[in-house]
């Protein structure tokens, strides 16, 4: 019998290679592991998880960080600030619980321990890939999935936080972006598997970042809607959906209560965040130098009062300063509407530094608004529930202050709207040869 050999031609090995990069550049998988590889290689490179210590670490975390450390002392949940000063809850308890467990393996405040905390907050913001992608192509297409998810993994601003803080923001962003995807797609599942799942998110973020509850009753009445449209009942589903909420909070707010013997939903904070915005001499952004950890009568304050009192009496001059000018915290809210969208001032020298990123800032901000507005006018499945999320999640910042840290959880729906816009604009336009034929 004759044997032959099949030699593949040089058009076959392209095609090969091009089938295989085409998967490459398309796959959520490849795209969260080399979005993985970029922000771990960053930390490396970058050495940014040598944080200074002649603040005493606290940069190190902040105030998630210092209650990490009390916790692995042995101090329990307390002094978020440095000096020991009692129980707290100035932060939700999972991030300074997961610090905890870091410093207790690899040292409190060690270099090892920074390396391993951003090496986590580098894996939540890899996996947002995956939600990102499945949100924009059950919205949007295939290709807006793509882009999306290729915009998270490569963006530099992406990249800042999950290597640079050691703090929850990054969690936040993949738990309400999957809770999101949960939401879209429960109008189309059945059983009990989903309500559980969407419960048990609400409760874990709930315990991680408070400031995502505020789109909560949204997302809930919104699934609800679509799956009635189907004739689908939801009742038992929502009464599931809550028990496990309340069953994942509960333990905290018993604690709350027991320590500081009255209701706390959570974290106390709320009043002296409100006076780090509104009082004499505010101007719309945070007037960090009244906080106990850059003002020394302010910590003395706290140190003397407790922190329940201290939090009252903060809370106390703000809304005072509020209603004796109305017109004043108006403006300020404008303003912080303004900063939370375009910006914030910055001290950044030389100036121009400042201006550019803030300029970036603000068309990353125009082109969802934009991407928003188009994909209401199209009726894309799922558009309203992003709107409603721009709508709500915010809100908060505009009464109280904005940093540019405050907007990153919701970043990745940002994302998937101005890629969006963008498709549809490369769609509409197209780049034509002089004879009319299109490469778009």
């Amino acid at each position: 019998m004759e044997s032959r050999s099949v030699t593949e031609t040089p058009a076959a090995n392209v095609a090969r290679a091009s089938d295989g990069w085409s998967h490459i550049l398309t796959s959520p998988r490849w795209i969260a592991a080399i979005a993985l590889l970029l922000r771990v290689g960053w930390i490396i490179i970058g050495h940014t998880y040598r944080f200074k210590n002649t603040d005493d670490n606290f940069s190190f975390g902040w105030e998630m960080g210092r209650i990490g450390a009390s916790l692995a002392s042995g101090h329990g949940f307390s002094s978020p600030f440095g000096p020991p000063t009692g129980p707290t809850a100035w932060e939700p308890p999972l991030y300074p619980y997961l610090t905890a467990a870091v410093f207790l393996v690899f040292g409190i405040y060690s270099k090892v321990s920074a390396f391993v905390l951003l090496t986590l907050n580098s894996i939540f913001s890899v996996l947002t890939c995956i939600p990102i992608f499945l949100i924009a192509r059950r919205i949007f297409s295939e290709k807006v999935a793509v882009g999306s998810a290729w915009a998270w993994a490569l963006l530099p601003n992406i990249i800042f936080w999950c290597t640079r803080a050691i703090w929850e923001t990054s969690l936040a962003a993949l738990l309400l972006t999957t809770i999101i995807w949960v939401a879209l797609t429960l109008e189309g599942r059945e059983g009990w598997m989903p309500w559980l799942q969407l419960g048990l998110l609400w409760g874990v973020t709930a315990l991680s970042s408070t400031s995502l509850l505020s789109f909560l009753p949204v997302a809930g009445l919104w699934a609800w809607y679509r799956r009635a449209q189907r004739g689908k009942r939801s009742l038992a589903g929502v009464a599931l959906a809550s028990t496990v909420f309340f069953s994942c909070i509960t333990p905290w707010l018993v604690r709350n209560y027991e320590t500081f013997g009255k209701f706390i939903f959570v974290r106390d904070n709320f009043g002296a965040e409100l006076r780090l915005g509104n009082g004499p001499g505010a101007d719309g952004a945070l007037m960090d130098y009244l906080h106990p950890t850059e003002n020394t009568y302010a910590m003395r304050q706290y140190q003397a009062m407790g922190e329940v009192p201290y939090v009252a009496t903060r809370k106390r001059q703000a809304i005072d300063f509020i209603k004796a000018d109305v017109t004043r915290f108006a403006s300020l809210c404008v303003k912080r509407f303004i900063y939370f969208w375009a910006g914030p001032p910055k001290a950044t020298q030389p100036w121009w530094m400042g201006e550019a990123k803030n300029s970036l800032f603000l068309a990353s901000s125009v082109l969802m608004f934009w991407g928003l507005g188009r994909a209401l006018r199209l009726r894309k499945p799922g558009a309203w529930l992003l709107f409603w999320l721009i709508l709500l999640y915010p809100a908060v910042y505009y009464g109280v202050y904005s940093i540019p840290r405050y907007r990153h959880p919701i970043e990745p729906e940002m994302a998937i709207l101005a890629v969006f816009l963008l498709t549809e604009a490369r769609k509409r336009t197209g780049l034509r040869t002089p004879g009319g034929n299109s490469f778009s």
